[in-house]
């Protein structure tokens, strides 16, 4: 059991300190809506890993055939990340006032300029971007396989669950920090934030993407 403890807190480690679209967006959800739209976006996260993880152990010859189809979900996931990078690069606007406290009328939020929030929306896009990253599916896939081989199925859910709850806790420590440093940035380090992000959605779209069209015509 031990041994199982340590091999799910080492994978966890390597999701914690991974970069990838994810931990950047948790950091730009968190500036721009507050802890309560970062902790929305990292929700639709956790749901995409427990939904590969489970799939990964248990349905391990579904998902197999699934890899047949990670050229067009990885083409899916690019176009999305290139989509809101776009957003954020050439569109998003950062409203006046935006680091003002949200005021909380009937149990939604307001933003000050009277805006509500969507935290559905969120937390679809971090289960969106989760969902069609090719890196996670095969992330999981290669795990699960991988384990399955030297450890049984009760020690598999220890090593998957330590993993899951540590990276979760980690997620969290990313909210509670940019909610913190959010409230003492102004509207103009925002806007900048933002356009980075955007650049970065771009900047792994484009990579992915290439990487796709690479193995495409390697084969």
């Amino acid at each position: 059991m031990i041994d199982a403890l340590l091999k799910g807190l080492a994978i966890s480690l390597l999701l914690i300190f991974s970069v990838g679209p994810v931990i950047f967006t948790t950091i730009k959800q968190t500036i721009n809506h507050g802890r309560r739209g970062g902790f929305s976006f990292i929700i639709g996260v956790w749901i995409s890993d427990v939904i590969w993880v489970v799939l990964s152990n248990g349905f391990s010859e579904a998902i197999k055939t699934l890899l047949d189809f990670k050229i067009p979900i990885g083409i899916g996931g690019c176009i999305f990340l290139i989509g809101m990078g776009i957003y954020f690069v050439f569109i998003k606007k950062i409203e006046p006032r935006r680091l003002q406290e949200p005021v909380e009328i009937a149990g939604d939020e307001y933003t000050p300029t009277g805006k509500k929030t969507n935290y559905f929306a969120i937390m679809s896009s971090g289960f969106i971007i989760n969902t069609l990253n090719p890196a996670v599916i095969s992330f999981w896939v290669i795990m699960a396989a991988s384990l399955a081989s030297v450890y049984s199925f009760n020690n598999r859910i220890i090593i998957f669950t330590t993993c899951l709850g540590v990276n979760m806790l980690a997620d969290v420590g990313k909210v509670l920090g940019a909610g913190y440093i959010g409230k003492k940035l102004s509207d103009r380090v925002i806007l900048i934030i933002n356009r980075a992000s955007g650049v970065l959605y771009l900047a792994f779209g484009f990579v992915i993407l290439a990487g796709i069209i690479y193995s495409l015509v390697k084969d």
